[in-house]
This record gives C-alpha cells, structure tokens and sequence, in this order.
C-alpha cells in the first residue's frame, strides 16, 4: 500500500527540519525519511547561529524533532532509495515502504570524504578541522597546521591566518607549482610557513594532537590541523527525478531558484544537497523558504482546481 501525503521531505537535519516545520504550521500532512546521517554528527557543537551558538548538533536536532510532532508532521527514520514522477512523486524506501506526495523536498546534505593521512578521520571535528567559521574561535591563537590536498587549500591557509598567527601551511601531495602567482606572496604578506613534502600522519598523545609527521620522519609541532574534506552531494534522488545538475569545484548540484526550487515541477532541493556552503543557520533558512512556497504552491492549485 502507498501512503499518501502531501509533502515527503527527505532528510531530517536543519533544512528538511525547517522545511517541515513550515509545512505543519500550515495543515499540510508532511513526512519527514530521516536516514540519520548528519554532515555536522563529529562536532561537539556547533557556532554562528544566532540564539544557538555553542548547542551541540545532536540537541538541536532533537528539539527540532520535537517541534515539528506538535503540529502532527510524521517523522520515520529510514533511508529513500528511489523515487519516480508521475501525477505527483513516489518515494521507495528502504524499509519497503512506499510513501507519495504532491511535492517532495530534497534535503539529503552531502558526505565529506577525508583526506587518507592516518589520524584524520578519528580526530575530524575534534582538533582536526576543516571550517575556521565554525571552529576558529574556540581553537584561536593555537599552533595550526593547513593539509594541502588541492592548489585550493592555499586558500583554507590563508583564511585561517584570521585566528591565529602561528600557521604552517604543508604541501603533502601538492606540488608548489601548482599555485597560483598570488599565492606564494599572500601565503607570505600573512606569515604562514610553506613545508614542501606529504605528510604521512599525527602525533597524538594523551588524546590531543600534538603533531603532524611528514614522510621523512620530520616532525611539526601542531596542536590543530586544518583539512578540506571532499564533498560528495548526496543528489542521487535529485538526478534521477531528472533534475537539472551544475557541475562546480565541489561536486554536481542542482540548478535551483532563490525558493529551492528545481527544474522538475514539485521537486525542491534544501541545505547541501542544494549548495556546498550552506551551513546551519542558511541551510534552516532555505527550509523555511522552501516550506512556505511549496505551502503558497498547493494553495493556489487547489483553488485552480475548484474553479
């Protein structure tokens, strides 16, 4: 048997959360597929947003959880593995339930694949870092260290020289050719010291990072490493409704309109499944908007129809 609901949202983090929230204020039967997989699950906490700075992930997602049940939104934590387009969508899910709605909001995030230097993916979100917005305060003024994985990262070595003075920039698999002519002058004008040779792992004692090791046994002081974790979209629902894709320098994303909505009619995308940079507080923001419009949509189609 289908089920049958207005809205299915797929992804249960801050965006479908939002999303979702909008949609139940507004009397719309809404299900939310939560496969429980947050981008933010390694962070202790999480900063920048207003009125929540310093929450832990965790928390804020159980209150949003909560938030949503008062207005009767379902929320069922299992994984859409396919979905169709006909008079409306049919999503399939890995439980072998099958649920459809007249719009289906797409708020699956992305998954950051870590650069394979032993250490980094026990230590992500602890002392090993990857967004200075999120983490530079807490870590100011420390001994950092920057991993080269692309000519890009020059960028990150720059960037994190706003929070601390002390900034080792290392070149792991990275040839330094491979930067641009600015680079090496900025990298200079903020200090930053350039360490040609990969890195081959940490220096961890007494469970805090003390160190980066490079290949020839040399070994950095460090007590906190900045990595750039590659973005893998988790769109595969978005393509293969047809959606219109953007490839870009962090993966293929959808091409969107300032609501969130797709080139597919009924198909919205939210948070990192719309965008590499959408942190919390933007991608609850893009919930909402996504909510309300959809809301605004079925309203004036409904009406349509009885005339």
């Amino acid at each position: 048997m289908t089920e049958k609901y207005e809205v299915v949202v797929v992804g249960g983090g801050a965006a479908g959360l939002s999303a979702a929230l909008v949609l139940g204020r507004a009397r719309r039967r809404t299900l939310v597929v939560d496969a429980g997989e947050p981008r933010n699950a390694p962070a202790a906490h999480m900063q920048g947003y207003l009125s929540r700075d310093g929450m832990p992930p965790a928390e804020f997602l159980a209150i949003g959880r909560e938030e949503i049940a008062r207005y009767g939104v379902e929320l069922v934590r299992d994984r859409a593995v396919d979905a169709s387009r006909g008079d409306g969508f049919a999503v399939a899910l890995e439980s072998g339930r099958t649920v459809a709605a007249r719009a289906l909001v797409v708020a699956t995030g992305l998954k950051d694949e870590l650069p394979a230097v032993p250490g980094v993916a026990e230590r992500f979100g602890r002392d090993v870092l990857h967004c200075p917005y999120c983490h530079g305060w807490e870590v100011r003024d420390q001994a950092f260290g920057v991993l080269a994985t692309t000519p890009l990262s020059a960028h990150q070595a720059l960037m994190v020289s706003q929070w601390s003075k002390d900034v080792t920039f290392f070149l792991h698999t990275v040839a330094e050719s491979e930067l641009s002519d600015d680079d090496p002058r900025r990298l200079a004008a903020a200090g930053v010291e350039v360490v040609p040779g990969e890195v081959a792992g940490l220096v961890v004692e007494e469970d805090r990072l003390r160190g980066v090791r490079l290949a020839d046994g040399t070994v950095h002081d460090r007590s906190v490493l900045f990595v750039a974790p590659r973005a893998v979209p988790r769109t595969g629902l978005l393509e293969r409704l047809g959606a219109e894709m953007s490839e870009t320098p962090f993966g293929a994303y959808p091409v969107i309109d300032e609501r969130g909505k797709t080139s597919v009619p009924g198909l919205w995308a939210a948070g990192n499944a719309s965008g590499f940079a959408e942190q919390v507080v933007n991608a609850a923001s893009r919930g909402y908007r996504v909510g309300a419009t959809i809301n605004g949509e079925l309203l004036m189609a409904d009406l349509d129809a009885a005339l």
